[in-house]
């Protein structure tokens, strides 16, 4: 007799077109029963439009048949939020006092590096006004939904996101709106999208300790905190400001990272610190948290993320940011 785990294993390999992550990944699986040889599935309808559900239900169908094992096998949806579906291990939002340090940056570098890990990793870009992470990422793809809820859109490594930048007419088009609106995009980003079963959602935070921060810290159940910096004095006295806010909202601060520690020269084989002496220590001992990684000004990230291509870097720094930042994890959550 067939039992529900043959039958959830089949349906690995069922994929939600519009995101290319399978019905399983996306919980959306509600119920197996089977029964001598009959098997009953029920799916949620959740961000899928009519087309979808009838190609998805075919699909089930026949990667049920394969079991040879069924005479009977019917296939139902029924309706769900998004929010009842996501299933998120850990929630790290990243984080700083002011603009123009690198978050972005690093969130995007963090999925990337925790990817390669093994994990399901997604972005949800928080930073309402000045969002960029799509542009770096290469993706002007609409996501895809119902009125039930959207579907993230999927990078090339498969790393799930959304932003504010892919819901608009261009990309160039800007966000004039107030904080309380703000808040509510963020809130919807959360609650409205199916991001289904992931090991970690990053959330990419604009600078500053206002509403969009606040909204963050209290909405999400957020598992930790990156704080990031640049080596100047003014920013780091701007920065101890996040990590006061962190701490008195109660949320953990699993690391630091330096953005633009430092410009390598291969030609004398030497570290140039142009924006002044590594404060990297300094802020981890202000943080109480482990220094995650100290990323240089390197020409080629740079290019690659004007390009479209940051998935295509490979350095050993962005590695040891990812190995650093589970470690980090694993700490907190022992």
């Amino acid at each position: 007799m067939l039992t529900e785990e043959q039958i959830r294993d089949s349906l690995k390999g069922v994929l939600v077109p519009a995101v290319m992550r399978s019905i399983e990944g996306l919980n959306m699986v509600r119920e197996i029963h089977v029964s001598a040889q009959r098997v009953n599935v029920t799916l949620a309808s959740t961000g899928l439009t009519a087309g979808a559900q009838g190609w998805i239900k075919a699909k089930t169908k026949a990667a049920i048949e394969k079991l040879n094992k069924v005479n009977e096998i019917t296939i139902e949806f029924t309706e769900a939020k998004p929010k009842e579906l996501n299933e998120i291990r850990h929630i790290i939002t990243v984080m700083s006092g002011k603009g123009g340090v690198g978050k972005s940056l690093v969130s995007s570098l963090i999925a990337i590096a925790l990817k390669r890990q093994g994990y399901e990793v997604g972005i949800l870009d928080a930073d309402i006004t000045g969002p960029s992470i799509p542009r770096m990422f290469g993706i002007t793809t609409r996501p895809d939904g119902s009125e039930s809820g959207l579907l993230p859109v999927l990078s090339r490594s498969g790393v799930e996101l959304m932003s504010i930048n892919l819901l608009l007419p261009s990309e160039d088009e800007a966000v004039i709106w107030r904080g309380p609106l703000i808040s509510r995009a963020i809130t919807q980003f959360w609650e409205e999208v199916l991001w289904g079963r992931l090991d970690y959602l990053i959330v990419d935070l604009p600078p500053g300790t206002a509403d969009a921060s606040l909204t963050v810290m209290q909405t999400l159940p957020i598992s930790g905190v990156i704080i990031v910096f640049t080596p100047q004095d003014l920013t780091t006295m701007i920065v101890k400001k996040a990590i006061r806010m962190a701490q008195q909202m109660g949320k953990p601060v699993l690391g630091v990272v330096e953005n633009m520690s430092y410009l390598y020269v291969p030609e004398i084989d030497k570290r140039v610190e142009l924006f002044g002496k590594s404060c990297g220590e300094e802020m981890a001992r202000v943080a109480q948290a482990p220094l995650l990684g100290q990323l240089p000004i390197d020409p080629e990230l740079a290019k690659l993320c004007d390009d479209g291509n940051i998935e295509r870097y490979n350095a050993e720094v962005v590695d040891q940011l990812g190995r650093s930042l589970s470690q980090a994890v694993s700490a907190k959550t022992k």
